[in-house]
Parts: C-alpha cells; structure tokens; sequence
C-alpha cells in the first residue's frame, strides 16, 4: 500500500486529468469546484457527463474514451453508483490514476470500483478531494483535509 499523501502526489503530477460528473448547473457541485481550480491551475482538464455538451464554459465528453490523446488521471465525481464504470473505462483505457472524490457527504466512493480499479493495477484514491494535496491547496481544503484525516473520512494508505 502507499500512503494517501504519495498517491496524491503521483495523481497531481498527471497534467491529463478527466473530471467525471461535471454537472451542467455548477452551483457547489465537488465536480465542478475540482474541475475549475484543476484548469486554474494549469492542468488540462475534461469534464465528461454524457448529457451535455458543454459545461463551465469547455467542450464536454460523454465518457473517458471520447476524450482526444487520452487522459493520465480520472477524478470520479459522480454518484458512486456510476463509479464502476468510470473504473472500467479506466482499467479499458490503460489510465492507472483514479481519484472517488468525497467531501463531507459519502461522496463518489463505490468499494466495488475501488476493488476493480486496484485488482487491476491502479492507483484507486477512495477519498478525499484533489485539492487538499499539494502546495496549491487552499487553506479551506487543507484544514477539511486534517480534520477528514482524523475522522478516517479519509485513507491513509491506498
């Protein structure tokens, strides 16, 4: 296993990153608020949600396979009923960093995509939020990742 701060750090080298359910009404939606401030801060990023065709102003992509060049990295942030198949989609595709955000709520953890993706090779994240790693995390995200941390709301090891 690998602790959650190198598998962050691995996942946030990736510049390709796919961001799963991006909704087309933004309001506080986690998918959004990762996709926005992954593209803020330089990645390139892709929202994939097969009912839009565009969503925070870019291009929008029905699944991980319709994404041109392919992606390094998938944030899920859908409903964990669909995270199986975004796993799937993964594991199909060779991408070997996936990342089931969950914020304060149950969030896009699904254990059996969880067991999908890490019999299969990858580097499963079955928690937590992108933005909480790195030097580019906002104190908000850091402070929501110490106190997830300590309610094991968050992996240590992965």
């Amino acid at each position: 296993m690998t602790s959650i701060k190198d598998a962050a750090e691995t996942f946030l080298d990736s510049r390709r990153i796919a961001v799963t359910g991006v909704s087309r009404t933004p309001a506080s939606h986690g998918g959004n608020v990762v996709y926005r401030r992954l593209r803020e801060l330089g990645y390139q990023v892709f929202a994939v949600n097969p009912n839009a065709d565009e969503v925070e102003g870019d291009r929008a992509y029905a699944d991980l396979a319709a994404i041109p060049g392919g992606v390094d990295a998938v944030v899920v942030a859908t409903r964990p009923e669909h995270a199986v198949g975004a796993v799937r989609q993964a594991v199909d595709l060779g991408v070997t960093q996936v990342w089931m955000h969950r914020s304060v709520d149950g969030g896009s953890v699904d254990p059996e995509a969880t067991r999908l993706g890490r019999e299969h090779g990858l580097t499963v994240i079955d928690g937590g939020c992108p933005l909480m790693y790195g030097p580019d995390a906002d104190r908000g995200h850091r402070v929501m990742c110490r106190l997830m941390t300590l309610t094991r709301r968050i992996p240590r090891q992965v």
